[in-house]
C-alpha cells in the first residue's frame, strides 16, 4: 500500500491529517496551515490518507477501518524515524488521528481535533443511497450525501474508493486515551461536530468555537491556527 506524504524538516514535527474526499494539499497547504506551522519553527508532515490524493485507493470497506488508516500513519512516522509527534486533524481526519492515539499512544504528544464530534456523519448515511448516488447520480434524500460526495466526484475522486471509505469509517469513535491532551475545535455554524463542546467538557479538555464558521471555512480561520499552535507549543 503506497501512502504518499510530504515532509518539511523542522523542530518537533507536526502531523497534519486531512478529512474525507480531500487531500493534504487542499486541506493544509491551500488554507495556509503548512506555512503557519513552518513559521512557528515546526516541521510538517502531510500525508494523503489511503483512497485520497496520491496514495493508493483500494475498493474494499475493510481497508478503510480507522485502525488501518492509523496504521498507515505509523508507517509514515517510522519511515521518517519520528518517535513522537503532535497532531492536528480535521473532520474525518480527527477520527483517524484518534485511532492513531489508541493504536500507538506513545507516538502522540498532544492533539488538536477539529470539525468532528461524538456522532459520526457516515453512520447516518444509508449505504444504498450512497452507492446509487455515486454510481448513477440518483439524488439521495439526505442532502449531506449530495453535498459531500458531489463535490468530490466533480473533482475527479475515485468513486469506488469513496464508497469503500464511507463504509469503513462509518460509526467510528473519537475516543482518545485520557493521558493525551486534546484541544477540540469546531465552527459555530457547523452542524457536523454537534455535541463536541459537551465531549470536551466531560473529558476535561479545552474547546474552541469559531464564531460563524462552517465546516469548510473553519480551516481558513487565523484564530484556529493560532490556538492550535499555542496549544502544541
Amino acid at each position: 500500500m503506497r501512502i504518499a506524504y510530504d515532509f518539511v524538516p523542522g523542530d518537533r514535527p507536526v502531523l497534519l491529517v486531512h478529512g474525507f474526499a480531500s487531500t493534504a494539499q487542499v486541506t493544509w497547504a491551500g488554507t495556509g496551515w503548512v506555512r503557519a506551522v513552518q513559521e512557528a519553527g515546526r516541521g510538517v508532515i502531510t500525508p494523503d490518507l489511503r483512497g485520497h490524493g496520491r496514495s493508493d485507493k483500494p475498493h474494499r470497506a475493510e481497508d478503510y477501518l480507522p485502525r488501518q488508516l492509523a496504521a498507515d500513519l505509523v508507517v509514515v512516522l517510522d519511515a521518517l524515524e519520528l518517535e513522537q509527534v503532535d497532531v492536528i486533524a480535521y473532520s474525518m481526519g480527527s477520527r483517524v488521528a484518534a485511532a492513531l492515539a489508541r493504536l500507538a499512544p506513545a507516538r502522540v504528544r498532544r492533539m488538536v481535533l477539529g470539525g468532528a464530534g461524538p456522532d459520526e456523519l457516515f453512520e447516518t448515511w444509508h449505504p444504498d443511497a450512497v452507492q446509487r448516488f455515486v454510481t448513477d447520480g440518483t439524488v439521495a434524500a439526505d442532502p449531506s450525501i449530495v453535498a459531500v460526495l458531489g463535490a468530490a466526484i466533480t473533482d475527479g475522486a475515485d468513486r469506488e474508493a469513496l464508497v469503500a471509505c464511507v463504509g469503513g469509517v462509518a460509526g467510528s469513535s473519537l475516543d482518545v486515551p485520557a493521558e493525551i491532551p486534546v484541544l477540540y475545535v469546531a465552527g459555530g455554524a457547523d452542524s457536523i461536530p454537534a455535541g463536541v463542546a459537551d465531549l470536551a467538557r466531560a473529558r476535561g479538555s479545552e474547546y474552541l468555537e469559531l464564531a460563524g464558521r462552517d465546516h469548510v471555512n473553519s480551516l481558513t480561520s487565523r484564530e484556529f491556527k493560532r490556538a492550535a499552535l499555542e496549544f502544541l507549543a
